[in-house]
């Protein structure tokens, strides 16, 4: 850890204690950025500043926003009673007490809990104890608290099959907050999924929202995505600059060249080179490492 990270991370620990780049489209101007290509892709904190705070939590994105980072990414899921949480694994045991809370629940699947019960959990012991105490926020509370940072979102619906009619709920809760209107839908919002069905539902409930397709499809196959999606999300380890140039000569759902989001990228060196391939935006848990790389 640098000393830098080191410092982050502790003033992510002090301001927060127990308590996805990716514009929408070829917009430059709606946030001050001249291009992605000029300026630096643009960063992305993933789950989060999860380097520094507990991943998919409250601290998590008040750490981003401390940092000075616009865009976070979460993961979406449903609870039992069909409240849409934020967390990344289908089961609870990695970055919860699940076990110790609920020791005759295994597998401890977050589909079979309620919010309730979720409320009950530690999510950020597992972290640091500065963390004890954080809490797996609601979507609703995820949301409200990036509108009061100020902060732009990239969600992922996370198994999607396993929650059938997720992308309707998304698209209810986004309404219900405020997060469907013009300025949010055109600048601030990016759905995006492993799913290629769950994506193009989400384009076919708000064809006017920015979606994104997590994944390397072949190049062969790419025209066929852009039908629904405005961008190809590839894990960094399968791309090289062919790959990000055959994307971008598309034109995705929107008529916007298609734009490419790799993830996720935690050091320096593969930051700068993500960014020498041409990727529009990195994905990271360190945001701040990555932005002095590439800025």
């Amino acid at each position: 850890m640098s000393v830098r990270t080191a410092t982050a991370a502790a003033a992510a620990a002090a301001l927060f204690g127990s308590g996805a780049l990716l514009l929408p489209a070829d917009r430059p101007e709606a946030t001050g950025q001249v291009s992605a290509h000029r300026a630096g892709p643009v960063v992305v904190a993933h789950r989060g500043a999860s380097g520094h705070a507990p991943e998919n939590t409250l601290a998590a994105v008040d750490a981003a926003e401390a940092l000075g980072v616009d865009w976070v990414e979460n993961d979406v899921q449903r609870t039992r009673d069909g409240v849409l949480v934020v967390l990344h694994d289908t089961d609870l045991k990695r970055t919860t007490d699940v076990e110790q809370v609920f020791p005759d629940r295994a597998p401890w699947a977050v589909k079979d809990f309620t919010a309730a019960e979720l409320a009950k959990l530690d999510a950020g012991s597992w972290f640091g104890a500065q963390f004890a105490g954080t809490r797996i926020p609601t979507l609703t509370q995820f949301l409200h608290r990036l509108e009061r940072n100020r902060q732009k979102l990239l969600l992922e619906i996370k198994s999607p099959a396993t929650y059938p009619g997720i992308e309707r709920d998304i698209i209810r809760t986004l309404g219900r907050t405020g997060w469907l209107d013009r300025s949010h839908v055109r600048n601030r919002l990016v759905v995006q999924s492993f799913g290629a069905d769950s994506v193009k539902r989400i384009h076919s409930l708000r064809p006017d929202v920015t979606t994104g397709f997590l994944g390397t499809p072949a190049v062969a196959d790419l025209p066929s995505y852009a039908a629904f999606t405005d961008q190809i999300n590839p894990s960094y380890a399968t791309i090289d600059a062919d790959y990000v140039a055959a994307v971008q000569r598309l034109k995705g759902a929107h008529g916007k060249r298609l734009r490419v989001n790799t993830w996720t990228v935690n050091k320096a060196a593969d930051a700068v080179r993500a960014r020498d391939l041409g990727v529009d935006g990195i994905i990271t848990n360190f945001p701040d490492v990555v932005r002095d790389a590439t800025s």
